[in-house]
């Protein structure tokens, strides 16, 4: 058997692996909501820009529409 499966066998080793592990996670974790935290932005400040380009009027909501 190869040398590092008998590594992996030892729990001290197995311990430090999975902390490893944990800690990459936890890091792409962080990234990813950083992440959707800036789309999240994102999609207010776009939405905010629409609804001042185009505000919602529920007088006009069907009666202009242009689809006549």
């Amino acid at each position: 058997m190869p040398r590092d499966s008998d590594q992996h066998s030892d729990p001290a080793v197995a311990g430090v692996f999975l902390a490893a592990e944990a800690a990459l996670i936890e890091a792409r974790l962080r990234l990813l909501q950083e992440a959707i935290a800036t789309v999240d932005a994102r999609i207010r400040a776009i939405s905010d820009a629409l609804g001042r380009l185009h505000p919602a009027d529920p007088a006009s909501s069907g009666a202009n529409s242009g689809n006549d």
